[in-house]
């Protein structure tokens, strides 16, 4: 690995692990927190969710720019507030999560409109400058590969959209003092289940195209290879 490459690495994991950080780490530590310590559900999840809020706000001084899905988290998460001051239901705040996996799974849904889907943007984003050539290659040259990503595509967004259904029953029929760590399960469920789900299927597709994939490298399938 080069010096350019570590450094990028690193840079990622970097970003990666202040974004757990923000978002998940810290909200529970408080919350929890503050229960161990005898604050009111409704107090503690408040202050739970001042963090990622807090963090979004910094993101969008430093970087002077907001994307369209997190103007709408930042939006729905300020009305959620709003809506249980209004009702006194600490279960108004619990589906704050929910709105975030929705706008997600939404946004991907629209990118299926668009030239390119959403998959394809996120590697590129993550890839270095030598991949994301042979990505780029890849899509220009393989109608199949294309397909697969659309499907995928489409595949991510109805998961979290269903994620965030299953946030909302969650959040109106457990315990509210269980349902911030559940959330964080059901997100790792989540992605966990549609990452097998996209490697099998994906593998699957790619076969009986006659392609092989290996990482981002799209080979023909040798005919003694096929089926």
């Amino acid at each position: 690995m080069t010096n350019g490459h570590a450094q990028q690495f690193a840079a990622k994991a970097g970003g990666l692990s202040r974004v757990l950080a923000v978002e998940i780490i810290a909200p529970l530590v408080l919350f929890y927190g503050l229960r161990w310590l005898g604050v009111g559900q409704f107090p503690a999840l408040l202050a739970g969710a001042i963090i990622p809020a807090a963090g979004a706000v910094r993101d969008f001084v430093a970087e002077r720019r907001v994307g369209g899905v997190r103007i709408f988290v930042l939006g729905t998460m300020a009305l959620t507030v709003a809506m249980s001051f209004v009702s006194g239901n600490p279960r108004v705040l619990l589906i704050r999560n929910g709105w975030g996996t929705a706008a997600l799974g939404g946004w991907m849904l629209v990118t299926l409109l668009a030239r390119r889907p959403f998959l394809y943007e996120a590697a590129r984003v993550v890839f270095d400058e030598d991949k994301r050539q042979i990505w780029e290659r890849d899509w220009e040259q393989y109608p199949p590969f294309r397909r697969l990503l659309r499907i995928c595509t489409a595949l991510w967004g109805v998961a979290f959209l269903a994620d965030a259904a299953v946030r909302v029953i969650l959040a109106f029929s457990l315990p509210v003092d269980a349902v911030p760590a559940l959330d964080d399960v059901l997100l790792v469920v989540t992605i966990a289940v549609i990452l097998v789900l996209q490697r099998v299927y994906g593998r699957s597709y790619m076969k009986r195209h006659g392609l092989r994939m290996r990482g981002v490298h799209i080979t023909p399938v040798d005919a003694w290879d096929r089926p």
